[in-house]
């Protein structure tokens, strides 16, 4: 007698390709690190997040390259975990996509805190380290790490009031932002920003007074929009605000 195909398949995750099955949803490929003193991300990432890029997540975070979608991947988290059962712990880590990087088939280049917690404890870590590049498997996970609403940060860059620059700092969930528009009181109109790079949106001639945002998002229709202003008259250069946007 043969079996219904859904039935072969539950055969054989139960008997013949238990690892297989368990990682079905998850992408194969390869990660390795890069150095820094502290074990920490890098300032300089393209994502154009500075010390944030630095610290955030605990440090663990990662350069990645076909992720990164032209700046739109910065930010996303991914569930990574190493596919060496002695050395590796089943769970993995989380990390935070903050950089641009591309290496020798590999879609993460993580930092050493990240590339660490992929041991199962301190002395697999360890090795790991000394084989410099390991066979991994991910997933896109929801970021959780920074609340519910879309927090952004004014870009060092942006000189009050002619020029503003802002970095999407925090996106909950699963989502990209595509797109960023700023409200101009004297007009009544939205003003597109420009994606000048990673996750820095710019506009010259930035309108005076508190400013109201609002967010196109991947795989969601229309535009989310903050409830009040998301940023004050006296925005200082730097400075960090909850966008009271929710995805």
């Amino acid at each position: 007698m043969e079996l219904h195909p859904k039935y072969q398949v539950v055969l054989a995750c139960v008997l013949l390709l238990p690892a297989l099955c368990f990682s079905q949803g998850y992408t194969y490929s390869r990660a390795t690190y890069y150095s820094t003193p502290d074990g920490y991300g890098t300032p300089t990432g393209a994502c154009g997040y500075g010390d944030y890029g630095r610290t955030v997540n605990y440090g663990m975070v990662a350069a990645v390259s076909g992720l990164w979608r032209d700046g739109a991947g910065c930010g996303a988290c991914y569930q990574v975990r190493c596919k060496n059962p002695r050395l590796c712990d089943n769970d993995g880590t989380t990390v935070v996509a903050t950089d641009y990087g591309a290496g020798d088939r590999t879609d993460f280049i993580m930092s050493p805190n990240a590339f660490k917690d992929l041991g199962r404890n301190p002395r697999a870590s360890e090795e790991l380290k000394k084989y410099g590049v390991v066979d991994i498997e991910y997933r896109r996970v929801p970021c959780r790490f920074a609340g519910y609403n879309v927090r952004i940060k004014i870009h060092e860059s942006s000189k009050y009031p002619y020029y503003l620059a802002i970095v999407i700092q925090y996106v909950p969930g699963m989502s990209d932002v595509t797109a960023v528009e700023i409200y101009q009181n004297d007009r009544h109109e939205w003003r597109p920003m420009r994606r000048a790079y990673g996750a820095v949106f710019d506009i010259v001639g930035a309108p005076r007074g508190p400013l109201m945002l609002r967010l196109r998002f991947s795989g969601r229709t229309g535009w989310a929009q903050s409830t009040k202003s998301a940023i004050p008259g006296d925005w200082k250069v730097g400075a960090s605000y909850d966008s009271q946007v929710q995805v």
